[in-house]
């Protein structure tokens, strides 16, 4: 064991001097209570990326055309990305506030309460008139119930990675939190399946269609309604959740603290910075692997695309997040068999290498625009990101959860995450897009190895965290 392992061994059996509080948060949970648990983080985390993408999808394929008015194509996609990025604003309050009550209350009501806010805002989005119907009140509330989704997904994604990490055996961290972090692929296939079959049945090209079109009248609203059902079957599972055993302990012990946000930067201030920027890398790549490159895939090759119909991209896109999702299980294996700075470290370097490549595989000199793309370039492109994102993503909700003590991690791997979606995701489409349209698809990628470089540097002054104490306080 390790002097820190020890050390805070020391620490827990110094508050209970019987020897009896950590029996409860070791008790090993049987199979039917473990499965619970992996539905419950699976599911919850599903349903909330489902409603985040199909905003993301929304905002690249239909919101330009229907909310935003004044300016050429390139104008509109910039101000329809300014609501996207909204959210992200939105997300370290939400983190915030849904963090305070899950140091506070519970992990398990805190869960509810976050899933409720997304999908409530989410199901709004699906009744708006656009701006052809009110004007300005059309983006006005698009972006009041895009903030409002980006409130729920703040305090969302913690709640999950604790209820995932809390329960999980010691030296299997990892690999248990794996099960949140599959939300993010399985969602994405659901979100961009669903507008998939919905532009299939509705013979919808993004390159030719005209407003009156059946899909840009109501059938974009579709999924956007549809997640009602899905909320109600995530406040199912979640509801018949017990409490983590650790928050229990902690509860049990009269350890929770009366402001877990004032605590957080009173006493893990280094851990809020250094969680921020070891999580900048996974946000850039990702967010330019779904929401950038849809827009510059289907973009007009006169407005610095590629020129493929949208279905045709989407298709590339849901072929490529198949690895995603394959490799997020390989990072959990990675994270708890070699550490989860090393691990990472070696993924960050890999990305670094990946930004290079954007010019080789992605220009339009080199794969070629409309008819004449070379897809297997775009495949190709797509595989390496959604790969890296895999290994970068998977282990996340180990390593951020770690960085903190039970009584205030809610709050502060929230907060690191969110902190650094604004940082990594809320402005990066925006970016992605005007440095494209200034000096081409290499810029991007410079930016993605930028965001790279500093998440190396991040990782390499933390700490392993692999054998924490999760009930140290």
């Amino acid at each position: 064991m390790s002097a820190t392992t020890s050390a805070q061994a020391g620490s827990t059996a110094a508050a209970d001097p019987a020897g009896t509080a950590p029996a409860e948060a070791d008790r090993r949970l049987t199979s039917k209570e473990r499965r619970r648990v992996i539905i419950a983080s699976l599911v919850g985390t599903t349903i909330e990326f489902y409603d985040f993408y199909i905003y993301a999808t929304a905002a690249v394929a239909v919101l330009p055309a229907l909310f935003f008015l004044d300016g050429d194509d390139t104008s509109k996609l910039l101000a329809s990305m300014a609501t996207f990025g909204a959210a992200f604003i939105a997300r370290p309050l939400g983190s915030i506030v849904f963090g305070h009550f899950g140091d506070r209350i519970g992990r398990k009501a805190t869960l509810i309460g976050a899933l409720l806010t997304m999908g409530i805002a989410t199901f709004l989005i699906g009744l708006l008139p656009t701006a052809h119907q009110i004007g300005l009140w059309a983006p006005a509330m698009l972006t009041i119930l895009r903030f409002t989704q980006g409130l729920g997904l703040g305090g969302e994604w913690s709640g999950a990675s604790l209820l995932a990490t809390e329960y999980a055996e010691e030296g299997r961290r990892g690999r248990a939190a794996m099960w949140p972090q599959l939300g993010a692929p399985f969602g994405f296939i659901l979100a961009n399946g669903f507008f998939l079959v919905l532009t299939v049945l509705f013979a919808f090209d993004s390159t030719s269609a005209v407003l009156d079109h059946s899909f840009l009248v109501w059938g974009w609203r579709v999924p956007f309604l549809a997640s009602l059902a899905m909320v109600l079957l995530g406040l199912w599972v979640r509801v018949k959740l017990e409490e983590t055993p650790v928050f229990q302990q902690a509860v049990d012990e009269d350890k929770k603290v009366k402001s877990p946000v004032t605590e957080v930067f009173r006493t893990a201030w280094l851990p809020l910075i250094q969680g921020t920027f070891i999580m900048l890398a996974t946000y850039v790549v990702f967010y330019l692997m779904t929401a950038w490159v849809l827009s510059y895939g289907i973009a007009k090759p006169e407005a610095g695309g590629l020129g493929i119909s949208y279905t045709t991209f989407l298709i590339q896109q849901l072929l490529s997040v198949l690895l995603f999702a394959a490799f997020i299980p390989v990072s959990g294996w990675a994270a708890d068999r070699f550490g989860r700075r090393r691990s990472l470290s070696v993924t960050t370097a890999l990305i670094v290498v990946f930004g290079l490549l954007f010019t080789p595989l992605m220009d339009p000199a080199k794969v070629g625009v409309g008819e004449d793309v070379a897809m297997w370039r775009v495949l190709l492109f797509l595989s390496l990101g959604m790969m890296l994102m895999g290994l970068s993503f998977g282990s996340m909700s180990a390593l951020l959860p770690e960085l903190f003590a039970t009584n205030v991690r809610y709050t502060g791997s929230g907060i690191a995450y969110n902190v650094a979606s604004i940082l990594g995701a809320a402005i990066t489409p925006f970016i992605a897009v005007w440095l494209n349209a200034r000096w081409g698809v290499g810029a991007v990628g410079a930016y993605l190895s930028l965001a790279g470089v500093i998440t190396f540097v991040a990782l390499r002054l933390s700490p392993e965290t692999r054998d924490r104490d999760m009930r140290e306080i």
